[in-house]
């Protein structure tokens, strides 16, 4: 009598993969998407942060600062900063913010990132976030 090896065959084992690769194939492209709405929301949260501390700055210099770096420090008179509690970061995407003053269609500023390319315009991830 011949005893039987219990395990799974080799035909089992491929469709157990190939049912977890659809499945990963369906998952990964919505996980993925919302990565990209995620950096989006904190470009955007970021930049709310800068225009609070824009505006503050206004009200005690008078004038917006030339750069956002003006609001960490500055050797001007009437300077009461720091007006950003750390460093101005790098939008989540590793780049700098691009700042100027004025802004367009009669904005004091504007404040914008490229998005995860890098490039001005885009879609999706790509899309600039501005915030004037």
């Amino acid at each position: 009598m011949q005893k039987r090896i219990n395990g799974f065959t080799m035909i089992e084992l491929l469709i157990v993969i190939v049912i977890l690769g659809l499945l990963a194939s369906l998952v990964a492209p919505k996980f993925f998407d919302q990565l990209g709405d995620a950096e989006r929301g904190v470009a955007s949260a970021q930049m709310s942060a800068f225009e609070t501390a824009l505006d503050t700055y206004r009200l005690d210099m008078g004038s917006y600062p030339s750069s956002l770096e003006e609001l960490r420090q500055s050797d001007k008179p009437r300077w009461d900063g720091p007006y950003l509690p750390k460093d101005v970061p790098l939008d989540p995407w590793g780049n700098p913010y691009i700042y100027s003053t004025p802004g367009d269609n009669g904005n004091p500023y504007k404040i914008l990132s490229y998005g995860a390319d890098g490039q001005p315009g885009g879609a999706d991830n790509n899309e600039d976030v501005i915030h004037n």
